[in-house]
């Protein structure tokens, strides 16, 4: 009898113990699958956004009208990623919502995004089931003034650095860099 195909091990980038349903500031990064450029095209210093884009820019934004305890800072929706400002203020929460209901983690946020913005993009394509998505996202804790300022900058210009960026697939570089914010 064969044994079941066993899925490899993924690495968690989450910071173990951290409850992600806390009030804060998060930086995310969520790719297209197989980091196809689904969503537009990098013209000059701007981004293009095509009909697939669209819907990308309108779900994330609706996510806030969905979500009271979401406030949503800088992002960019470039040809296949979209980098983006999370505030979560849980204090917000419960005066909108119905009694018993839970706090919401920011993965629930990604999530509901995603499923949503596919869910959209497929009947557009015609292709149900496709995936849109990686299946995870990049998240990091904003910890600071100085931080946030950095991070703001770094989507603020990543179009006019494109060329170099490690999610262009086009991108020819010699050693991975250290992304700008982090620095």
């Amino acid at each position: 009898m064969d044994s079941p195909r066993r899925l490899p091990e993924r690495r968690s980038i989450r910071l173990p113990g951290y409850d992600y349903r806390l009030t804060g500031l998060y930086f995310v990064t969520i790719c297209a699958h197989e980091r196809r450029c689904l969503f537009g095209e990098v013209s000059g210093e701007s981004v293009r956004l095509n009909a697939l884009g669209q819907i990308v820019e309108t779900e994330w934004t609706k996510s806030r009208e969905l979500r009271r305890e979401i406030a949503m800072d800088a992002y960019i929706i470039m040809p296949n990623h979209l980098h983006a400002i999370v505030a979560i203020d849980q204090a917000v929460h419960p005066a909108g919502s119905a009694p018993g209901a839970r706090n919401r983690s920011l993965g629930s946020l990604v999530n509901g995004f995603k499923a949503a913005a596919t869910r959209r993009i497929n009947e557009l394509r015609g292709t149900p089931e496709s995936a849109v998505w990686q299946r995870n996202y990049y998240e990091h804790v904003v910890r600071n003034e100085d931080e946030l300022n950095r991070i703001r900058e770094y989507i603020a210009l990543n179009p006019a650095k494109w060329a170099a960026d490690l999610e262009n697939p086009a991108a020819v570089l010699a050693a991975k860099p250290t992304a700008a914010w982090e620095v």
